[in-house]
């Protein structure tokens, strides 16, 4: 059935698009689940922003002794912000919303609305909310969130109930997947990507950590496994739904 669907509407590739904005729960989340693929879109030349939707201040288990949520939030985003220029994006927007499930959900679909309908993206990332070993709720708002605006965003009358514009989303990719159907070939992007986590997000990663070594090879090992689907050496996997298959579709689910 996925064949027919592959024939009678045929996918356009992830990396043809032109403006693309990445959604992260935490001010790290980006840089873990798709860092090579900002990297290499920044590269190709295309438009990328970084909306952060949580300010990340319970993240505190790595964090210097004394430090205290407040003080962490401010850490965080000039971590957020160094990291993201290491990876080639100038634009990041943090929503400022409190982490750990400390938020209405119609604030976050706002606050998420307003930025969509700002930068106007062709391709919107966010963690998949379907995901049925994710425990992190944040994880799961913001990307349960995302997939309504994904589909809603064009929609003038829909957004204007967010007091927000509408924007021209043509798909959805999901990271933090267990059903990738894209990939992006991340050969030579993915010590940009180690680079702009460990060098700078030391809140959460500092060096030689088990936390940090940890991640590493987790990333390392998830590149190159990856990879193998497009016979590259390195790759990331999206689940990547276009507005046929946001909608009605179900071979799209499979």
């Amino acid at each position: 059935m996925k064949f027919i669907l592959r024939v009678a509407s045929p996918m356009r590739k992830l990396e043809s698009y032109d403006r693309y904005l990445f959604i992260g729960p935490h001010p790290d989340d980006i840089e873990i689940g798709a860092g090579s693929t900002a990297a290499k879109l920044v590269k190709s030349g295309k438009t990328v922003a970084f909306v952060i939707a949580l300010d990340g201040r319970y993240g505190l288990e790595n964090a210097p002794k004394g430090t205290t949520c407040e003080a962490l939030i401010e850490i965080r985003k000039k971590e957020a912000m160094a990291s993201a220029a290491a990876l080639g994006v100038t634009e990041v927007v943090f929503l400022g919303l409190s982490d750990g499930n400390r938020y209405e959900t119609k604030d976050l679909l706002h606050a998420l609305a307003h930025a969509i309908g700002d930068f106007g993206p062709d391709v919107v990332f966010a963690p998949d909310p379907s995901l049925i070993s994710e425990c992190h709720q944040d994880h799961l708002n913001v990307g349960e969130a995302v997939r309504e605006l994904a589909f809603f965003a064009p929609l003038t009358e829909i957004m204007q109930h967010y007091d927000a514009k509408p924007a021209p989303v043509a798909a959805i990719a999901y990271y933090y997947t267990a059903r990738p159907n894209t990939y992006v070939r991340t050969r030579g992007f993915v010590d940009v990507q180690l680079a702009s986590l460990f060098n700078h997000h030391l809140s959460q990663f500092p060096p030689k950590r088990a936390e940090a070594l940890s991640l590493r090879r987790y990333l390392k090992l998830r590149s190159f496994f990856t990879g193998l689907h497009t016979l590259s050496l390195h790759a990331e996997g999206f689940r990547m739904l276009d507005r046929t298959r946001m909608h009605v579709v179900s071979e799209a689910g499979r």
